[in-house]
């Protein structure tokens, strides 16, 4: 249950375009005065080492946020072309965490968005991890920050934790739903939890992250959210990105797994800002990540 350490994933292309989607509904939802709590149900550690343990022998961040910034350099340009404003966004979050030129420090969701949430409207941090190792790093990681009651952190399981804070006090919030799906009921509890969640708190804004691996419950997954909003006559976006497969390497044996090659973001209630900036945005980002054939990226909407 506990062999999935995502340190080993920090900054990959996975979590490019997941924070990518994260900063851009956390700009148009904290637009607004009222305070915001934003609840992630998988923290994970929080904050990443690229040049770590984990990360550094997986080297999954060279064909993420390494090779996103290697592309842009220091103009935010791609070939001469300004950023995309959620891409640009996207790209400072990360580069605040680090020193000039020395990109070292990779920001999970807990701390993208605790650097954007506002102290003086009373915005909210609920973190949850139950992994026991990484539940221990993202404590101390957040003790760091001296962030008082802004940010609470909780070894629970996420899922369950959910249930007994919905609905929020300000009425407004994000709920972050990633576990690891390293076993196949995750998928059957997101779309439980998704459903349980709408019934508590109808008007919140619910982001899913989930693999496009070939597995039947990963397939089917969008599609049984999307038939939820639906339902419940819920505003909804979802979007894919894939970076391709590479090229085998030389000497790599025939039929090696080639790793996550692409993810999807599905979102009910989402901010109507979203889908322009992804359209601006992810054409981008898959001009420089994009590697080889089954590269692209989707977009879709609908619901009330």
């Amino acid at each position: 249950m506990f062999s999935y350490r995502h340190g080993f994933h920090a900054g990959n292309h996975a979590d490019v375009f997941k924070h990518l989607v994260l900063v851009a509904t956390l700009r148009h939802l904290l637009a607004k005065d009222a305070p915001l709590w934003v609840i992630d149900t998988h923290s994970g550690a929080g904050l990443y080492r690229l040049d770590g343990d984990y990360a550094g022998t997986s080297g999954e961040a060279q064909d993420g946020i390494l090779k996103l910034v290697d592309a842009v350099g220091a103009h935010n340009e791609i070939d001469g072309k300004a950023l995309a404003p959620a891409l640009a966004d996207y790209l400072q979050q990360v580069r605040d965490f680090n020193r000039p030129g020395d990109w070292r420090v990779y920001p999970g969701s807990p701390f993208i968005a605790q650097k954007l949430l506002r102290s003086e409207v009373r915005d909210k941090l609920k973190l949850f991890e139950l992994h026991p190792s990484d539940s221990k790093a993202l404590a101390g990681n957040v003790a760091q920050l001296n962030a008082g009651r802004q940010v609470s952190v909780a070894r629970e399981d996420g899922f369950e934790a959910l249930r007994a804070l919905l609905p929020p006090p300000s009425r407004r919030a994000l709920v972050l739903v990633d576990p690891s799906y390293e076993i196949k009921s995750d998928y059957g509890k997101v779309l439980a939890t998704l459903r349980d969640s709408l019934q508590r708190f109808a008007t919140g804004c619910y982001a899913v992250w989930y693999p496009v691996i070939p597995r039947p419950e990963a397939h089917e997954l969008p599609r049984k959210l999307r038939t939820l909003a639906n339902q419940l006559h819920k505003p909804w976006l979802h979007a894919t990105f894939s970076i391709g497969q590479r090229a085998a390497a030389a000497g790599e044996a025939a039929g090696a797994r080639p790793g996550l090659t692409a993810s999807g973001m599905f979102l009910v209630n989402p901010p109507h800002t979203l889908k322009p900036a992804l359209e601006a945005a992810l054409p981008q980002l898959l001009q420089v990540l994009g590697r080889g054939r089954g590269q692209g990226q989707l977009i879709e909407a609908g619901g009330a």
